[in-house]
């Protein structure tokens, strides 16, 4: 073999490190050793998790709704065998299994030091997945959180329900769990404005409103959190004032409002919540992924409803997160964040997905827009053996861990060097989300 052959057989032989070639489109025999090299470098970044519910399992301010029975993903089922790896790793479970004699233990663990560490517990948790900071997205925060290491996410979703609710519940058997906690949780912002009832006009009713996002920001909220999805359709119409005006004084003393009518009103006051969180920069999140209950809409809950709204140029100053990641439409939801204003958080989906398969997801994300998309754990009180420190756990390790494949492959594949691939690292489990929350977050 000549050397000038030679060298050209090199030249087509692809160098990721250098840039020089083009992507392949296999991993070659060395994506198993680029994982293991970049998987302790990936355990070591700090987490900012962007999305959890932490809490203990009697605490009812843990979200503003209920769970309805319904079914569960497999890998979310107590009967879950990593859980046992999770109690292990967490508080030192003895056991291999857990066994209602045996979860007894754990039990009692978790209470033993709920009571010694006080408000600290949650931040020793966080301590042991190296999550620097989290949200908690709460009804209303908990004195047993460290407000140093959880910033605040409120529920927006009751101001969308302020009338006479009996049409609303009737729907099935989900809304009928539902929409009371959404009144119960609109008269606790009531209370917290000092109104004792509706405010008799539509701007009345829109500066209390906007009062309630302001004084929730000042007790140190950073976005304001939308379950819309469960209640009703995500297709917002766009009613004029005027419209949304003749609903609320005709309804506002009594009345039971068509569907159509109580809709118009609704698209109305989303979009000026939308607007409000604008001017005050409360980023907006909205779940938008498949929800609990047996009743919950793919077809109405499916994030490309709301691409109305978030290509809409009078929000391009609002600041969009989209929770959960659209899942299962997470293939199409990435593009949503061409706009520069709409962010995708990926939790849920590493606790729902097996890492093997969330990496694929993870994969797709990096190679389409890996500065747009964040991490956040869904963590959860399910009961008291499952409960927020669990969930915790799963989904930092399942996200470590598919996030390291994801990479070894691009890597492998000629996509990205090793440095580039860290760097996309620290993006997705911490950076991009930070940036969304100058100076109110680490």
């Amino acid at each position: 073999m000549t050397l000038v052959r030679l060298l050209g057989i090199l030249l087509l032989v692809c160098v990721p490190t250098l840039g020089l070639c083009q992507a392949r489109p296999f991993p070659g025999p060395d994506v198993q050793q680029i994982y293991q090299r970049i998987l302790p470098q990936i355990e070591k970044i700090p987490i900012f998790d962007h999305h959890a519910h932490p809490g203990f399992p009697d605490d009812p301010d843990v979200d503003a709704m209920a769970a309805p029975p319904g079914s569960a993903a497999l890998r979310e089922r107590d009967t879950n065998p990593e859980l046992v790896a999770a109690a292990k790793a967490l508080f030192g479970y003895p056991y291999n299994d857990l066994a209602p004699e045996h979860a007894k233990w754990l039990i009692a663990k978790k209470a033993e030091l709920k009571k010694s560490e006080g408000n600290q517990y949650f931040s020793h948790i966080l301590d042991k997945l190296n999550i620097e900071e989290g949200v908690a997205n709460r009804a209303m925060m908990a004195d047993y959180l460290d407000r140093n290491r959880f910033v605040w996410v409120f529920f927006a979703d009751s101001f969308m329900w302020p009338f006479d609710n009996r049409r609303e519940t009737a729907r099935n058997p989900d809304e009928q769990v539902y929409i009371p906690l959404q009144e119960k949780m609109l008269h606790r912002f009531m209370q917290q404005e000092n109104v004792s009832k509706l405010p008799g006009s539509l701007p009345d009713y829109l500066a209390f409103v906007t009062r309630t996002l302001e004084d929730n920001q000042k007790k140190g909220a950073i976005a304001e959190k939308f379950e819309v999805a469960y209640f009703r359709s995500m297709k917002f119409g766009d009613p004029t004032r005027e419209q949304a005006e003749d609903v609320y004084t005709r309804f506002v003393s009594g009345g039971i409002p068509s569907e159509q009518e109580y809709r118009t009103f609704q698209d109305y006051i989303f979009r000026y919540l939308v607007r409000e969180g604008a001017r005050l920069h409360l980023p907006v999140h909205i779940h938008t992924a498949v929800g609990i209950g047996d009743y919950f809409s793919l077809t109405e809950g499916n994030i490309l409803n709301l691409e109305n709204i978030l290509r809409d140029p009078r929000y391009s100053s609002t600041t969009f997160v989209m929770i959960h990641g659209g899942y299962p439409y997470e293939r199409e939801a990435i593009w949503l964040a061409a706009a520069k204003n709409v962010y995708l958080d990926s939790s849920l989906m590493e606790i729902a997905m097996y890492p093997s398969e969330f990496k694929h997801t993870l994969k797709q994300w990096l190679e389409t827009f890996p500065d747009k998309i964040t991490f956040g754990t869904d963590s959860f009180p399910y009961n008291e053996t499952l409960g927020s420190e669990e969930s915790y756990w799963l989904g930092v390790q399942s996200s470590r861990t598919a996030l390291a494949a994801a990479l070894a492959e691009m890597i492998s594949e000629g996509e990205v060097s090793e440095a580039q691939a860290l760097q996309l690292a620290h993006g997705y489990l911490h950076d991009n989300a930070v940036a969304l929350y100058p100076g109110k977050v680490h």
